[in-house]
């Protein structure tokens, strides 16, 4: 027999889903085979499979040694998955340095994420914020081979490469669950301050339906519904108005989030962000390029305000994360 004690990383999931994960080469039918003729057991028990795992639960496997091993599939591949995964984050925190975490927890942490830097990879030899985490949490011997076999740390929330500010991650199942709830159901209010081209002057909320150009990486905003496209609703307030440059620094609250929506928003309505080279006003962003050095979009995640929590997560209870304004912000005036 073989005896898999679930951990904090295995909690949380159906049984079943385990099963697929941790016996990769065996066929679902089997596995519901297995479990009704009680060669799977949890805690003793028969079980169907839709039963929740928790931290502690005993999963019993009735096998044959050399059947668990095929079940199992090539060890040595999935050791050298996560020795890559090690390898990958060792140069990913080499790369982008010490970035500040602004706040963390068993199950969360909370990065602040230059412009420059993607939050995933978006082809297979780039390294990522992805990356970093499992680098950092390496350094500090939180992870490693064993840990990663079970569960990859990863981020909730994307930004933009040259998007700056907090990105959510994982580092545990229970963590990353939580979180991608709360980003789902909108309990999570995320704040943005950037700078637009003009002067704005009331708060207002918007909504229009988006529309994705997969082949040139760019959307459009329109006033009314059109095919495969997502209702979007972008609310915004004026902070501060530069007369001398003609910009104003804006906080938006994003209430659905889609592909480049703030941009793709603000610039529909006569907003465009300063130096945004994919919804900006070219013109513009050449001068505050040759002028302030401005390369990219002034877009930065500003602000987390989490609702009333409990359990394990309740040192976040109706906490708020900020994280300061990059130094580009303040060349305007």
């Amino acid at each position: 027999m073989q005896q898999i004690i679930i951990g904090e990383n295995e909690a949380g999931q159906r049984l079943d889903k385990f099963l697929h994960r941790h016996l990769k080469e065996a066929p679902n039918s089997l596995l519901f085979k297995m479990m009704r003729k009680k060669n799977i057991t949890l805690n003793g028990k028969k079980a169907n499979g839709a039963e929740k795992l928790q931290a502690g639960d005993s999963v019993e496997l009735f096998f044959a040694d050399e059947t668990y091993a095929k079940f199992r599939g090539n060890s040595l591949a999935e050791d050298s998955a996560e020795s890559r995964l090690l390898t990958d984050g060792k140069l990913a925190f080499g790369q982008f340095g010490n970035l500040s975490v602004l706040y963390e927890n068993d199950h969360v942490l909370f990065v602040d994420k230059p412009a420059g830097i993607l939050s995933q990879k978006s082809k297979p030899n780039d390294l990522s914020l992805n990356e970093w985490m499992i680098g950092y949490l390496a350094q500090k011997g939180d992870v490693d081979r064993k840990n990663l076999a079970a569960f990859r740390p990863s981020v909730c929330n994307r930004l933009d490469r040259n998007t700056s500010g907090i990105v959510i991650c994982g580092k545990t199942l229970y963590g990353s669950q939580i979180m991608s709830s709360m980003l789902k159901d909108r309990s999570l209010h995320k704040y943005y301050r950037l700078y637009v081209e003009g002067c704005m002057e009331r708060e207002q909320r918007i909504e229009g339906y988006l529309k994705k150009d997969t082949r040139t990486n760019t959307v459009t905003v329109y006033t009314e519904e059109q095919p495969d496209s997502a209702k979007i609703v972008t609310q915004y307030r004026p902070i501060a108005w530069q007369e001398q440059d003609r910009t104003t620094l804006v906080e938006v609250e994003l209430i659905t989030g889609k592909t480049h929506q703030i941009r793709a928003h603000l610039s529909s309505i006569g907003y465009p962000l300063v130096g945004d080279t994919k919804y900006g006003n070219p013109k513009l962003n050449s001068m505050r390029q040759e002028k302030f050095g401005i390369k990219h979009q002034l877009l930065h995640a500003y602000r987390l305000e989490f609702p009333k929590m409990d359990g394990k997560l309740l040192d976040l209870s109706e906490k708020v994360i900020l994280s300061p304004l990059p130094e580009a912000f303040g060349r305007l005036r």
